[in-house]
């Protein structure tokens, strides 16, 4: 066995990005919905998104929709006498922690602080490292009327945070770009914020007041939302309600995307290294080789390459895909491409 050194210079990084459609069989627009029957206990804080019957072979989650409400209405109570502790409020806390940071905030959007949030949670295999900005697409359909949804990646010249990463806009349009209207005086002026994107963590908060404004002068849907308090509630009304107008737009278009890191390393094979082969079975029993040739005109075939540290403790091999002939009048360059 031979070893040698490696330079700084036989060592580099590189780093990629790799965009894909986020869900299951390679799909970028997800066009059926289905739930499982057997949600019946979960169903008071969320739904699980299957793109084909949950029964069918190749099933999987590939989103989550939940509802949350800042007092804690609109949702079943956790136990009897204790309103305001409720599903909704756990869901709303919930997120808010997550990307807020801060558990006295409240959801904001715009100049509005509605009390009803609906979220969309894509399924961590789904959208690997982050989604793709620019690549959400939301068609929301109640009744007659259907909301294209998107977020502003495109228009913007500075990105926002939160504790949960990078963070835009959703608003009426396709592509990262907003839909344009005409205010009074003739100029063109972007559609209002209906919620927040957040790639880094695939969470879609969508903003309830915009929801269920009315169709002919808010710009939403003029959806029902039910934000009781006081009446014991058996279920949580408002996420069937939520599941039918994702179901009825019939679109929901998503990428993902992840940077794979590559470490390269170059092993040099100069003329006069490695000729000589290491198998032990060239070698007489008294030291000597068995065939002549082998003195002046030695041959041998690289088969594997290990990588060591300074102990000499063997840290991966690479295999090559045929044996590479090696002689005094041959130079080799082997590259390990090792990803993580």
């Amino acid at each position: 066995m031979s070893f040698k050194r490696l330079d700084t210079e036989d060592i580099t990084i590189s780093a990629e990005s790799i965009v894909a459609p986020a869900w299951t069989g390679q799909v970028t627009a997800l066009t059926s919905f289905f739930t499982a029957s057997s949600q019946a206990t979960i169903n008071r804080y969320y739904y699980d998104i299957y793109q084909s019957t949950p029964t069918a072979t190749g099933a999987a989650v590939q989103f989550s929709l939940a509802y949350g409400n800042r007092k804690g209405s609109g949702s079943q109570n956790i136990s009897q006498g204790e309103n305001g502790k409720s599903a909704s409020s756990i869901i709303y806390g919930q997120y808010r922690t997550l990307i807020n940071g801060d558990e006295n905030t409240d959801f904001i959007f715009g100049d509005t602080t509605p009390n009803s949030i609906f979220v969309i949670s894509v399924n961590r295999g789904r959208y690997k490292e982050k989604l793709l900005p620019g690549t959400f697409n939301l068609r929301l359909t109640n009744g007659g009327t259907t909301l294209n949804l998107t977020d502003n990646s495109q228009v913007l010249s500075t990105i926002s945070y939160t504790d949960s990463g990078r963070v835009y806009d959703i608003v009426s349009g396709s592509n990262g770009t907003p839909f344009t209207t005409l205010n009074a005086l003739g100029h063109t002026v972007a559609s209002g914020s209906y919620g927040k994107f957040l790639p880094d963590v695939g969470v879609i908060v969508l903003n309830g007041e915009a929801l269920k404004a009315n169709t002919s002068t808010g710009g939403g849907l003029g959806l029902s939302i039910n934000e009781t308090s006081a009446v014991p509630l058996t279920s949580s009304p408002n996420l069937s309600p939520f599941y039918e107008i994702v179901k009825a737009g019939g679109s929901f278009i998503l990428q993902s995307e992840e940077t794979i890191t590559s470490n390269y390393v170059f092993i040099r094979v100069r003329n006069g290294e490695y000729n000589y082969s290491t198998n032990p079975s060239i070698i007489t029993g008294s030291g000597e080789l068995k065939y002549d040739v082998l003195i002046n005109t030695p041959q041998a075939y690289v088969t594997t390459v290990g990588l060591y540290n300074n102990n000499n403790d063997l840290l991966g091999v690479a295999k090559l895909s045929r044996p590479l002939l090696k002689d005094f009048t041959k130079e080799a360059l082997v590259r390990i491409k090792l990803d993580y």
